[in-house]
C-alpha cells in the first residue's frame, strides 16, 4: 500500500534541462515540465516552437542530448522502456489507419500487438466501440469512416491498453468543430478514468477549455506555465491590438499611464493592450496617433492575450516555419 502511495505523488511526466537540437535549428532548449499524474497539461505554440519535440523526446522517439526526461519514473529510452511503453498511449498528428481493415480488425491487430487475449480484448473493444460511437460500424472498413470517425477510432486505438499517460500530438487538427467537440469529450472521458494527457496544439481555444495547465512555448523555450486562469489573472476586460507602424517612441509606458490600460506590448507593425474599456480607450488613442493607425482589432481578452504579452509577438499557427 505505501509503495502505491509514492507511485501517485510522482509526476507522470518530468523534464529537468531538457535540451535537443534538430540539424536545421529548431528544437527545445533547458525545458523544465511536470505532468501530474491524472492531469492534463497543454504545449501551446506556433508550429516550430518545440511541442513535437517534447512529444518525441517524452515518447521515446529521441534520447534528449541535454538534461533528464522521466516518464512513470524512468526513461522509456533506457533499459525499462519496452515495459514502460506499455503504460504509454500515443495519438499520432497523422493519420496511420489502414484503410482495408474493418474497425474491429483495427482494434483486435493493436490488442493482440498489446499482448491482450482474447478474452480480455472482446469485452474491451465491445466497451471502446461503444464510448466512441462506432458499435455500429465495426465490421466497416476504415477507409468508409468520416474524418471525425477515423480519429475517434485512433484515439480507441491509443487507449486499448488503458495506458497511464496518453500522449497527443494535434489530436483535432483538420477536424470540424463537431467532430472536434465529439473527440475532446471522449478525452475528458479518458482523462476521468484517471489517465494523464500531455497535449500538443496550438489552438489557443482548446488549451484554454480543456487544459488544467497550459505551457507557452517559443522558439524551442517554455516562457510561461500555469493554469488558464492564472496565465489570464493580469489581463484587463478588453483586448486591442493595433496596426501602427510608426508610433512614439516610450507609447508603452505612455499608455500604461492611463486609467483602465493593463500591460502594454509592441511587436512592430503591432501594438497590444488589454484594457478596463476599448469604447473608452481607442478613441482615445485615434485622437494621440493623429492618423498614424492603419487597423483596429477588439475582443474580450483569451488566453491569445496572455501569450503575447508573455512572448511579445502576436500567435500565429505557423510562424515560425
Amino acid at each position: 500500500m505505501q509503495q502505491a502511495s509514492t507511485h501517485a505523488q510522482q509526476p507522470v511526466v518530468a523534464l529537468e534541462g531538457a535540451s535537443f537540437r534538430h540539424e536545421g535549428g529548431h528544437g527545445i532548449q533547458d525545458v523544465s515540465l511536470e505532468l501530474p499524474a491524472g492531469a492534463i497539461l497543454g504545449l501551446l505554440g506556433p508550429n516550430g516552437s518545440g511541442k513535437t519535440t517534447i512529444l518525441n523526446l517524452v515518447a521515446g522517439f529521441r534520447p534528449t542530448q541535454h538534461g533528464i526526461v522521466r516518464v512513470l519514473g524512468a526513461s522509456l529510452s533506457g533499459r525499462d522502456g519496452d515495459r514502460l511503453r506499455a503504460r504509454v498511449g500515443i495519438l499520432f498528428q497523422d493519420a496511420s489507419l489502414d484503410p482495408l481493415m474493418s474497425v474491429r480488425e483495427t482494434l483486435w491487430l493493436h490488442g493482440r500487438l498489446f499482448g491482450l487475449a482474447g478474452a480480455d480484448l472482446r469485452p474491451r473493444i465491445d466497451e471502446l466501440l461503444t464510448l466512441i460511437g462506432l458499435n455500429d460500424r465495426r465490421a466497416n472498413a476504415v477507409e468508409t469512416l468520416s474524418g471525425g470517425m477515423r480519429r475517434r477510432l485512433e484515439l480507441a486505438r491509443a487507449i486499448l491498453h488503458r495506458p497511464e499517460l496518453l500522449i497527443l500530438d494535434e489530436p483535432t487538427l483538420a477536424l470540424d468543430p463537431d467532430s472536434k467537440a465529439a473527440l475532446w469529450q471522449l478525452l475528458q472521458a479518458v482523462n476521468d478514468s484517471g489517465t494523464a494527457l500531455l497535449v500538443a496544439t496550438n489552438d489557443i481555444a482548446e488549451a484554454e477549455r480543456q487544459c488544467q495547465t497550459v505551457a507557452f512555448l517559443d522558439d524551442g523555450r517554455i516562457v510561461h506555465s500555469g493554469s488558464p486562469a492564472d496565465l489570464k489573472r493580469n489581463l484587463r476586460r478588453d483586448s486591442v491590438r493595433v496596426e501602427w507602424p510608426t508610433p512614439p517612441a516610450g507609447i508603452e509606458t505612455t499608455l500604461e499611464g492611463w486609467e483602465g490600460v493593463g500591460a502594454v506590448t509592441r511587436a512592430t507593425p503591432h501594438l497590444h493592450a488589454t484594457v478596463d474599456d476599448a469604447a473608452a480607450f481607442v478613441p482615445r488613442l485615434f485622437e494621440m496617433a493623429q492618423g498614424g493607425i492603419r487597423a483596429v482589432q477588439i475582443h474580450e481578452s483569451t488566453l491569445e492575450d496572455a501569450y503575447f504579452q508573455a512572448v511579445h509577438h502576436p500567435f500565429s499557427p505557423d510562424a515560425r516555419e
